[in-house]
């Protein structure tokens, strides 16, 4: 199995990137935050690989931290979802925070993610909870986020722009975490 490759980023656009390790150019789907971030890079880089193996295919998916690269084997290892699926939940909010949500028990926040459903959200949560050792009382902070993102939207920022925002914010209070979202949104 491939598990971490080290190369000269060539290209990306989409949902991937084109490693060159060793003169061979490997296609390596990643989430939008991975593909933001390995764009502002230049030069070498270096990403933690997890490879399916299909009948007509082998996809490489990779991640920067090992939180991320384990979470989306616990997600893969779930009957019904795949790798793409795994992708999308990832995509909507950082790992802490897909954390709460599972250890909450918060299926609202999972059913945000395009194709997912309230019973596979359910099963997530079911398979998930126990597995990542969290325990509950995060509702609060889930709320808190949530209502931060519905506020960003009502101000016409996207859902993923509100939430990408919302990641490097480190203030407290629904209020607070907007205002300072505001502020990183309005300087680029």
């Amino acid at each position: 199995m491939i598990s971490r490759l080290r190369g000269t980023l060539i290209a990306h656009g989409g949902r991937h990137v084109i490693l060159d390790v060793a003169g061979v150019g490997y296609k390596i789907a990643v989430m939008p935050e991975t593909l933001r971030a390995l764009g502002k890079t230049e030069g070498e880089a270096t990403l933690l690989t997890h490879l399916v193996v299909r009948e007509d295919a082998l996809d490489l998916y990779g991640f920067f931290l090992q939180d991320e690269l384990d979470l989306f084997e616990l997600l893969i290892g779930i009957s019904g979802i795949g790798p793409k699926s795994a992708l999308q939940v990832m995509s909507l909010a950082g790992v802490e925070a897909l954390k709460k949500a599972i250890s909450s028990e918060d299926t609202s926040y999972l059913t945000k993610v395009s194709g997912i459903g309230k019973k596979t959200a359910e099963k997530i949560v079911l398979e998930l909870k126990d597995k990542l050792g969290a325990g509950g009382g995060h509702h609060g902070e889930l709320r808190e986020e949530s209502d931060a993102v519905l506020a960003l939207q009502s101000l016409g920022y996207s859902q993923a722009e509100a939430r990408e925002a919302l990641k490097s914010v480190k203030a407290e209070g629904t209020g607070n975490r907007v205002k300072e979202a505001l502020r990183m949104l309005g300087n680029k």
